[in-house]
């Protein structure tokens, strides 16, 4: 696809750089609230007298609410618009964080997180609508990866920062001090957040109740783009995530014998990995479209084969120089996942874009919350054999690459010919 400026591009600009920032700058946030628990786990067992599968049902709760709020929000989104949403968002992700400060107890804490879920899932979303609306056609996918970049910056510094406040000054202060991130975001986005530029209004749509919400689901699903970004999304994002909310640390710890000191700095190099692969991967597939599947299954075939290498190693343990491999490797995994908006984004017309966006971003969080599952039921059943446990990753994937494959095809063609047409319409729109 050429950079060509299609009917009614948005100018871009200062001002949507500025606006779009606010955006991002929530996402930031929540990212933050959502990776705070990864540093916080054994002071929460302590705090609230759990063991580790207790401990777990955080995280799993989390993604269940996040993936489950995912098309609901993209209705939300195409019906509300950004501002309304972000501000719902932000108020409902402070109110968990504040209120996993206060928890007295296990079961408040878990709604507190889940509240945290709703507010979170209100955010990635938004922002890819905000960057469709403000930033022209052909710097979507570099401005998709910007905000993936920006959400693990977020994860740095919950990583890094909150995890010495939180040993510094207490569980509550630290909780409830960052909860003030929140209300700043949330200011700003009262004050300064706009849904669109001047002069690029989107076109009155009519909501007629659960008619309106299945037309919008049904028409975004008939789209072969948008169930290609779902599979794409499905089948890179999810061994990063598991590696890096739950299962990465004791792997490295228990079955490669690290320290937690060591296995702390490989997590970190995932989340470095992932800022500088988002970057590479952004300024390709905006220049080179055609890169977007060979990228995206490139990914996969990587993930897999380091992972075969690390878990069938004829020594009992792997060598360093593999898990850095390893772990760089799972740092493309995020940016490769965002390739699947990119499909979706130009299948569906700008009243859909949240609802295709919603569905698009369900796949890598329900192959996460599958594998999580799987993987604790397969240690347990094999007295934590972590190679056994681990051939997880390639069921889904392989489940993931069948129906990428499928659906490329049509995907493709459907949107040459959409793109024939934009380029029709441009010759005859009256100057």
């Amino acid at each position: 696809m050429r950079n060509t400026t299609l009917p009614g591009d948005p100018p871009g600009g200062r001002r949507a750089v500025a606006v779009w920032g606010i955006g991002v700058s929530v996402y930031f946030v929540a990212v933050i609230f959502r990776t705070s628990l990864g540093v916080a786990g054994l002071d929460a067992a302590d705090r609230f007298h759990v063991n580790a599968s207790a401990l777990s049902t955080f995280s799993i709760l989390q993604l269940l609410v996040y993936a489950g709020m995912q098309i609901p929000v993209g209705l939300l989104v195409d019906r509300l618009g950004t501002k309304k949403v972000l501000g719902i968002g932000a108020v409902l992700f402070t109110a968990g964080q504040l209120g996993f400060a206060f928890s007295p107890s296990y079961a408040t804490a878990l709604a507190s997180r889940a509240l945290l879920g709703c507010g979170d899932a209100m955010t990635f979303i938004s922002v890819l609508r905000l960057g469709t609306r403000w930033f022209p056609v052909r710097r979507g996918p570099l401005v998709a990866q910007l905000a993936g970049l920006v959400g693990m910056a977020g994860n740095l510094v919950s990583t890094l920062l909150l995890a010495r406040l939180l040993h510094g000054i207490g569980w509550t202060a630290a909780f409830a001090g960052s909860a003030l991130a929140g209300v700043v975001v949330l200011v700003l986005v009262l004050l300064f957040l706009k849904d669109h530029p001047e002069g690029h209004e989107p076109e009155p749509f009519p909501h007629r109740g659960a008619a309106y919400v299945r037309r919008q689901i049904a028409a975004s699903w008939r789209e072969p783009g948008t169930r290609l970004g779902l599979w794409v999304h499905f089948t890179t994002q999810f061994p990063a995530m598991v590696f890096l909310l739950l299962w990465g640390l004791p792997f490295l710890v228990e079955a490669q014998g690290l320290s937690r000191a060591t296995a702390g700095g490989l997590l970190t190099l995932v989340v470095l990995s992932n800022m500088v692969v988002g970057l590479v991967y952004g300024q390709i597939v905006a220049r080179h479209h055609a890169a977007r599947l060979p990228l995206a299954l490139g990914t996969v075939a990587a993930t897999a084969t380091v992972w075969a290498a690390t878990l069938l190693c004829p020594a009992d343990r792997a060598p360093m120089w593999l898990l850095v491999v390893l772990c760089t490797v799972l740092g493309a995994c995020g940016p490769a996942s965002m390739i699947g908006f990119d499909f979706a984004r130009p299948a569906n017309p700008p009243e859909r874009q949240g609802t295709a966006s919603g569905i698009t971003n369900m796949g890598g969080f329900v192959a996460s919350m599958t594998t999580l599952f799987a993987i604790g039921v397969l240690l347990d059943a094999t007295g934590d054999d972590y190679t056994v446990a681990f051939s997880a990753v390639f069921v889904l994937q392989a489940l993931g690459v069948s129906q990428i494959l499928r659906l490329r095809g049509r995907a493709v063609r459907r949107e040459r010919e959409r793109l024939v047409a934009s380029r029709v319409e441009t010759v005859h729109v009256p100057v």
